[in-house]
């Protein structure tokens, strides 16, 4: 009797250890998703999706990016290495470089091939850009690479950042239906993905093509079917429903999946399928998979945030979300995985709606922006001494002004004066003043942390609030203002106590807190505040 206690002890103490980790971590980002949406689509929602994780989960209700620009790479890296652009150095989506004098893409790499049915730009892509671990990485480090980490986005920098430096995989989708990833990771995709890429299940979702997941009636929370604030998916007659996906994939590609909500529902059938035939969470060493949706982007810029597409998009992703934690209970275990959703940033309204309702702002076309600058370069200098002008981020031709003998900061101060009286402009600032600032000017402090001096602009200009350099349908983002900052965050499953917190917080706590919960190294750039709330026992 006593050696049957003692082996009991034992064994329930060896359990004790075992569960200091959860067997996996799932992080689930959604692209361009506004905290609003959570409250506005509520009476739509399913009870086993969005609030099935916020009436069990830990919902984190005031939560924000702390930095400018608002864009996908930058979100995904700075949740996943818990800081921001000035120190993991993703400093936009795709961006003028100083030091190389062309553009860059936040995942170029041109040292690495395609593997898998892609083409082979779509291919040549790795996380060598980011220069800061993330929490990904510290997982592998801390288990001896033995904790397996996979990520997966319809986008190469949704999988890629998120996954990091040593993960096992990572997968984006082609424009071929198929899932691809680079020579980075291997030289040949598993048998698995070439097998779910096989059986083409982009195919039923073009052929079924997408009508309204709901009685046309639920959607009084968006403006009317076909409204001017909307573009059209590829080139169809009208922004109206039902829309034949068949036509537009026959005319283009099977990218077209992207700007529907059946890229989620594929992803997450993917996601499915790696849980499965990688068999994470199988064992008492924790791995981590990372899942970005990214159609909610695709149909918020062409569409914006009131059209009923975006709608349909949250509804069927409250149902996708729904199945997965679903397929999370069965295969993993209840309470058994540790979950967090946010976003990469979220969305500003249309200009233009806002404009019709008596708010004086408007869309600002960048190319208007950039003809300005150099007319006004020519008028003022003889010469047009702009050398690039994107992301907010204005680049000064060194070489003409030196040959000219001009006096760099007196063009600086010309062009911030030229700035300041466009109609759209708040403030614009110097590299010294981002590189010495105080922290005492609320905006400078967004600038600062998404400026790297190597890669940024001599001039970072901040336009006033609800003023959208973008077209005129649709919507963007990239400013430090809520609308484009304030994302869900909800923590659920493993050791999560239920609750919620209105406190503001900022989206660099995420990946130090997970790295606390689960007992494992920060990431190397992090500031390591923490979500205190989701620690306590």
């Amino acid at each position: 009797m006593r050696k049957l206690v003692l082996f009991l002890t034992f064994v329930i103490i060896a359990n004790m250890q075992a569960q200091e980790r959860p067997k996996l971590v799932v992080g689930i980002v959604v692209d361009q998703m506004k905290m609003e949406y959570l409250y506005r689509f509520s009476d739509d929602f399913s009870p086993n999706g969005f609030k099935r994780l916020m009436g069990n989960g830990y919902t984190f209700q005031n939560m924000h990016f702390n930095y400018m620009p608002t864009y996908t790479g930058p979100g995904h890296a700075s949740i996943y290495t818990g800081t921001t652009p000035s120190t993991h150095g993703i400093v936009g989506n795709e961006w003028f470089s100083r030091s190389s004098g062309k553009f860059m893409y936040c995942t170029d790499d041109a040292s690495v091939k395609t593997v898998g049915d892609g083409t082979i730009i779509e291919g040549e892509m790795s996380p060598k850009n980011l220069l800061s671990t993330t929490i990904t990485d510290e997982l592998r480090l801390a288990t001896n690479f033995k904790g397996k980490v996979i990520g997966m986005s319809l986008k190469d920098r949704g999988a890629i950042l998120p996954a990091g430096h040593f993960a096992n995989w990572a997968f984006w989708y082609s424009k071929t239906g198929a899932f691809i990833s680079s020579s980075f990771y291997g030289e040949k995709l598993p048998g698995w993905v070439a097998e779910f890429n096989q059986e083409k299940r982009f195919m039923p979702y073009i052929t079924k093509g997408w009508d309204l997941f709901k009685p046309a009636t639920t959607y009084n929370e968006s403006l009317a079917d076909n409204n001017s604030y909307e573009g059209k998916l590829y080139n169809s007659s009208a922004p109206v429903f039902p829309y034949n996906l068949k036509d537009m994939y026959e005319k283009n590609d099977a990218g077209v999946i992207r700007s529907t909500p059946f890229g989620n529902n594929l992803l997450a059938e993917f996601a499915m399928k790696a849980i499965e035939k990688e068999e994470l969470g199988k064992d008492n060493i924790t791995d981590f998979l990372t899942v970005s949706f990214s159609s909610t982007d695709y149909v918020g810029h062409l569409l914006g945030p009131r059209s009923m597409e975006l709608q349909d998009t949250y509804l069927r992703l409250d149902q996708t979300i729904a199945e997965f934690l679903k397929y999370l209970d069965k295969t993993v275990g209840k309470d058994k995985y540790l979950l967090f959703l946010t976003a990469d940033h979220a969305g500003a309204e249309n200009a233009n709606y806002l404009k019709d309702n008596k708010y004086n702002v408007k869309s600002v076309n960048p190319q208007n922006i950039i003809k300005g600058l150099k007319d006004f370069s020519v008028a003022t200098f003889g010469v047009d001494l702009v050398l690039n002008y994107s992301n907010f981020n204005l680049f000064f031709n060194k070489e003409i002004i030196k040959a000219k003998g001009l006096d760099l900061n007196k063009v600086k101060q010309s062009f911030k004066d030229y700035l300041m009286s466009q109609e759209q402009v708040k403030r614009v600032y110097t590299e010294e003043e981002i590189l010495g600032s105080t922290g005492n000017d609320y905006y400078l402090n967004f600038i600062t942390k998404g400026y790297d001096p190597t890669q940024d602009g001599d001039l970072v200009i901040l336009d006033k609030a609800a003023y959208i350099e973008y077209q005129g349908t649709g919507t963007s983002h990239g400013t430090p203002y809520s609308y484009d900052t304030h994302v869900p965050v909800i923590f659920y499953g493993w050791h999560i106590k239920k609750g919620e917190s209105f406190t503001k917080k900022y989206i660099t706590q995420i990946a130090p807190t997970i790295a606390q919960k689960i007992k494992i190294p920060f990431p190397n750039g992090t500031e390591a505040n923490v979500l205190e709330e989701v620690l306590e026992k």
